[in-house]
This record gives C-alpha cells, structure tokens and sequence, in this order.
C-alpha cells in the first residue's frame, strides 16, 4: 500500500484546483535545476589556446563573417599589357635626288618607265620581303650588301635595291652608307654628305636616326657614312653599334635597313656588320670573282645567319633572261 496524505476537506472546498494541487503535489518545487557549486574549472581541462578561441567565439557567427573567414584562394595578377614599341622616327635634313645624276650612273630612276633594270631588282627584292617578313626579328630587316673584292658592283646593286623597295607601299627604307673608307652614295645620289654612322658610333650624344636624311623620293633615307679615324673597326665591334643599329628599326615593322659595306676581303667593318644583320646580300662579278674569294668572303660574313648570292654583270642566261648590265661601275 502506499503512503496516503490526507486531504484537507476545508481548504479544498475554498481553494481552486490549481492551489489545491499545489498543495497536494508540492508543485512549488518544480522547476529548472539548480547549478551545482563544485563543478571542475572547465579551462584546467582544456588547452589555453582552445580555451581562449572559445572566449573569443562565444557570439553568435553571422554567414557573412563565416564566409570571410574561409581562407581565399590566391588571386592571379592581371596579365600584364603588351607594351607597344614607339615607333623612332628618322628627322634628319631633307635633301633632293639629282636625277640627272642617277641616270649617269644608270641607276633606276623612280619616275621613268619600267626598264629591265627595275624588273630585275623587283625579283631581287621580293626574296628579300618575303623572308623579312616571315621573320620575327627585326634584324631580318637589316640587310648588309657586300662583295668580295673591290669594283664588282656592291654600292651600285644597294643603291638599285635601296630604290626599288623604296617603291613598295607603306615601307620606309634607310640606305647607311657603311663604307667609310671608301664613302660613294651621297656621290652616286648627287647629294651632300653630313655627319653620319661612324659618328654616331664615336659619339653617344648623338642619334643616327637624327642624321638620316629624307629625300624626294617617296620612303627613301640616306645615312652617310660620317667622319672615319683609325679607330672604326674598334666602334663597329663596340656595345654602341647594336644599341644604334636596334634603334633605327625599333617599333617600325616596315623599315627596311641596307648597309652598304666596304668589300669583306678588303676591310673589317662587313664582318663586324654582319653580326647585327639578318640577311647579307653577296655580290660576285660574273666571270671575273673567283671561288676562292666567295668561300672566304662568305666565311668572314658567317654570323648573319642568311647570306644569298647576287651575280652580277651576266651576260648569258639560259632561259633567256638578263639580270642587268652593270657596267664597270662598283
């Protein structure tokens, strides 16, 4: 049996339900536990550091600091914009063409009918554009013009070329004349000669591209040879000739440089040139330059990586067709 308490048959009559079972069930005494006093420090049972992190973190997190507390991925840098090259600009004085001088000297005139001369240097020049132009160095577009011995054609075929490719739409062309021993071109031109390549090389103060000397025929500049010493072979190997030289086809695609150089078998300068040219263009004289000559002329021009043969002053060709007579001239 269990334990019964007796009711109070006088409160209960008064009292209302809840009261009376309150007073039948001590509901009084329910409610939320209380918190016991001896507990264990809960931070000697854990780490400091966690313990610490724990103080930190007692709020409540929102998403958007969640989601900045992840750790970020590495961002890429933005890829760096091509710079473009500013075009150098070739100033120098104007000077006009004596064409009276040009037909002296039977080199192409420009404004005269189509000659042989002129469809024979188109030939000639086309190989030239086309590997120029399938090149991505701009060295392809310096182009050095030489021979082995004196008086087989050299100035006479750079000045034809230099006129010829003069002619081709949107290309600039800057004949240097590299021959500073023996200097011709503005001669050959019926121009005056100023300062020039060599003294560019002799003095850092001064710009080639300053001194090359526009002329009245359309994209043809002229870079006299300057003031030799006896010390241009020292300048042409120097750090300062590919410092000028990168200058005069820098941020123009369509400029064409054409050396004209002192024979390779006569003097140094070809040699040192052709270490800052992409093609070399080797004029040998039909029936008169030996094969021994070529082979060495062509192993002194070896550090331009394309060197072609130009046979000049033929006089027989089996299809038919003539490249041009020179004549005597060098």
């Amino acid at each position: 049996m269990t334990e019964q308490s007796k009711i109070d048959r006088k409160a209960s009559k008064s009292a209302s339900l809840f009261e009376r079972a309150d007073a039948m069930f001590g509901l009084e005494k329910l409610g939320p536990a209380g918190v016991p006093t001896d507990l264990p420090d809960v931070e000697s049972r854990v780490p400091r550091a966690v313990g610490q992190a724990a103080k930190v973190s007692n709020r409540a997190v929102t998403e958007e600091e969640r989601v900045d507390a992840q750790p970020s991925a590495p961002v890429a840098p933005p890829p760096a914009a091509k710079t473009c090259e500013r075009k150098v600009a070739l100033s120098g004085p104007h000077q006009k063409i004596d064409r009276v001088v040009l037909k002296e000297e039977g080199l192409i005139v420009p404004e005269d009918p189509v000659t042989g001369l002129l469809e024979e240097f188109r030939i000639v020049k086309r190989e030239l554009l086309a590997d120029a132009r399938a090149s991505s160095d701009a060295s392809a577009r310096r182009i050095l013009v030489c021979s082995p011995h004196p008086g087989e054609g050299k100035t006479y075929c750079a000045i034809n070329l230099a006129i010829a490719l003069a002619a081709e739409r949107d290309v600039e062309v800057l004949l240097v004349d590299a021959d500073v021993m023996n200097p011709s071109v503005a001669n050959r031109l019926g121009i005056e000669a100023g300062r020039g390549l060599m003294d560019t090389l002799a003095d850092n103060s001064l710009h080639a591209e300053r001194l090359a000397m526009g002329t009245d025929i359309d994209g043809l500049f002229i870079l006299p040879a300057g003031s030799g010493s006896a010390h241009d072979a020292e300048y042409l190997s120097s750090a300062r000739t590919a410092e000028v030289l990168d200058r005069l086809t820098r941020g123009a695609p369509n400029r064409f440089v054409i050396f004209d150089t002192p024979p390779a078998l006569a003097a140094s300068p070809a040699a040192e040139l052709a270490a800052h040219v992409g093609q070399a263009l080797l004029v040998v004289r039909a029936d008169e330059t030996s094969r021994a000559a070529l082979e060495d002329a062509q192993q002194l021009l070896s550090a331009c990586p394309d060197i072609k043969l130009l046979l000049n002053a033929t006089r027989f060709s089996p299809s038919g067709r003539r490249f041009g007579d020179y004549g005597e001239r060098e």
